[in-house]
Formats: structure tokens, C-alpha cells, sequence
């Protein structure tokens, strides 16, 4: 089927309440499919790996952000660009090693838990946003990017804010490569 030359191409965008509704119907289905917690955040894991192998693309092509010179300025592309453009929010980025390999990103608002009050306490150990982790591994991965990704700190667990935690798995000087 082809495109009729003066008609634009429509961008249809999905509202962020449906989002997150059907995030939270998607987590509760992955609730009842799996007894354990650690299962149900293992395929959340999965699921955001999955997303962000294929978003990376997407996001480099809408946000023309140049190549990354340090692990700082990669965690405030990740905090300023990505969570904005995808999100609509903003986290602070804060380093929390002397090697400049770790920083948190802390979200003072989570968009994704808009809905959800608490988490019932027959499922205490639920990471109910652990497919973000999974969408900044996938997507870091894509660009030759090893690292671990993980919550830190969650306000649906009581804690004071959101803190996402990334740490670079490989020194600066591992990426550079030869040239013969």
C-alpha cells in the first residue's frame, strides 16, 4: 500500500495514563503467571532488555546526541534525554564511586507507579519498575556498553525516593580500540 505524496505521516503517540495503566495490568498478569517475586522481576528484566536493544535506535536518531566521552556524561544523556524524551521526567544523576564507573539516577517523581498506592505485602520483594532496568542495560548494551542495572531504592517499598543504580562493568580504557 503506498502513501499518498501530500499527506503526512500521522505520529501517533500512546497517553501516558494508558501507558501506565497497561504497564500495571501487564505487571499484575505477571503476578498471577508467576508465584515468585523474583521470577515476575526476572521477566521484567527480560522484557525492558528486550525494549531497550530495539529503543536505542529510536532514541539515537531522535535525540542526535553525539558520542559519549565518559561514563558521567553517558548517565546524564541517560538522565536528561532518555528518561524526558520516553518518560517525561527528569532524574538527578549523582556519582557514587571514587573509579567514576557508578551513579544513581534518583527519581523524585516515577511516572510508571502513577497508579499504584503500595505493593501488598504478600509480594515485599517486587521490583514493580525492574523493566526500566532491563530497557537501560538492553539499550547500553547496544552501544558496546557493559553494565549492571538496579534498583536501589523504590518509594512503593517506603523508601524516601526512586534510585535506579548503573555501574559501568569495564574501565574507559577497555573501550578503546587498536587501530593496525
Amino acid at each position: 500500500m503506498s502513501r499518498s505524496p501530500g499527506r503526512k505521516q500521522e505520529n501517533h503517540k500512546i497517553s501516558r495514563e494508558l501507558f501506565v495503566l497497561t504497564y500495571g495490568a501487564l505487571v499484575a498478569q505477571l503476578c498471577k503467571d508467576y508465584e515468585k517475586d523474583e521470577d515476575v522481576n526476572a521477566c521484567l528484566d527480560r522484557m525492558g532488555y528486550s525494549i531497550g536493544i530495539r529503543l536505542i535506535d529510536d532514541f539515537l536518531a531522535r535525540s542526535a546526541v553525539k558520542k559519549c566521552r565518559s561514563y558521567s556524561e553517558t548517565a546524564d544523556v541517560i538522565a536528561q534525554v532518555a528518561f524526558k524524551m520516553y518518560l517525561g521526567v527528569t532524574p538527578s544523576v549523582s556519582c557514587s564511586s571514587a573509579t567514576g564507573n557508578e551513579f544513581s539516577l534518583i527519581l523524585d517523581k516515577n511516572p510508571l507507579v502513577d497508579f499504584v498506592e503500595e505493593l501488598p505485602a504478600e509480594r515485599a520483594s517486587l521490583c514493580y519498575c525492574n523493566l526500566l532496568c532491563g530497557v537501560i542495560r538492553g539499550a547500553l548494551e547496544m552501544v558496546h556498553l557493559a553494565a549492571e542495572v538496579t534498583f536501589l531504592q523504590d518509594r512503593l517499598k517506603g523508601d524516601a525516593v526512586t534510585e535506579i543504580g548503573i555501574t559501568f562493568l569495564r574501565k574507559p580504557e577497555d573501550r578503546k580500540h587498536r587501530r593496525n
